[in-house]
């Protein structure tokens, strides 16, 4: 269900059910929960890239699946919530960059999942959809928190209470997705691109850089958040020194 490499310090972990558009069961929740403390766990890791095999990122939760649950005020319960949870705060806390590579389709709990990452790109023809409230759910994965922060709560209440599907160009727009490629090529060859130069740099500076933009999302005021940039201490970046006299040495 779940497809994982490393290779020259990128993290390619996939979801692997294309014949079902990728969507969410538990057993699968809890192998993407394993890969994703596999590439933390892996030191050689610098990067991390989701993305989803077959026609689509990942159309969510399996609706199948659900058949055998009872909801409860709208929420479809541990079975799914607990792993989702653990998966999209493993993500957010992560040592090293994720990025969301998004194509085809990503819907609800995979759209959930995806704006837990660092930034998303997306091919130019997928489809994003909230439909929560089309079923009579609610959200539990964070939707309610982090389309807000993407797109503005104004756009966020529309798109939530519509369940109205958009499209590349308006995710672009609106600020959901950092870039958009062409086609499935293009999109390879942009996220080469990105997971290049992220390998390039300190991976200890990047992880700094990781808890102080967790740090500007508390939305704390200027002058508190100021201080507390300056005063965290970031012990692991040894690599100064180096850089400096590599660059020295041009």
């Amino acid at each position: 269900m779940i497809s994982h490499e490393q290779v020259n310090g990128v993290s390619s972990i996939r979801l692997n059910r294309p014949d079902s558009l990728n969507a969410f069961t538990p057993e699968m929740l809890t192998a993407l929960l394993d890969a994703i403390n596999i590439a933390e766990a892996d030191q050689d890791t610098k990067v991390v890239v989701l993305s989803g095999e077959g026609r689509a990122f990942s159309a969510g939760v399996d609706l199948k699946v659900l058949q055998g649950i009872e909801p409860r005020a709208g929420k479809i319960g541990d079975v799914f919530d607990e792993l989702a949870n653990n998966i999209t705060e493993k993500i957010r806390n992560h040592r090293v960059p994720v990025i969301a590579k998004v194509h085809g389709a990503c819907f609800t709990g995979a759209l959930e999942i995806a704006l837990s990452c660092d930034f998303i790109i997306a091919e130019a023809a997928v489809k994003f959809g909230d439909t929560h409230a089309k079923w009579g759910l609610r959200p539990t994965w964070g939707m309610g928190q982090n389309l807000a922060r993407a797109v503005g709560v104004r756009r966020a209440r529309q798109l939530s209470y519509t369940a109205d599907v958009f499209r590349g160009a308006d995710a672009l727009h609106w600020g959901l997705v950092n870039e958009l490629a062409d086609d499935l090529q293009a999109l390879d060859e942009l996220c080469n691109t990105i997971t290049d130069k992220i390998c390039q740099g300190s991976s200890a500076a990047i992880s700094a850089y990781k808890d102080l933009y967790r740090l500007a999302e508390q939305q704390l005021e200027l002058e508190q958040a100021l201080a507390q940039e300056n005063n965290r201490d970031y012990p692991n970046i040894s690599d100064t020194q180096a850089r400096l006299d590599g660059f020295g040495a041009k």
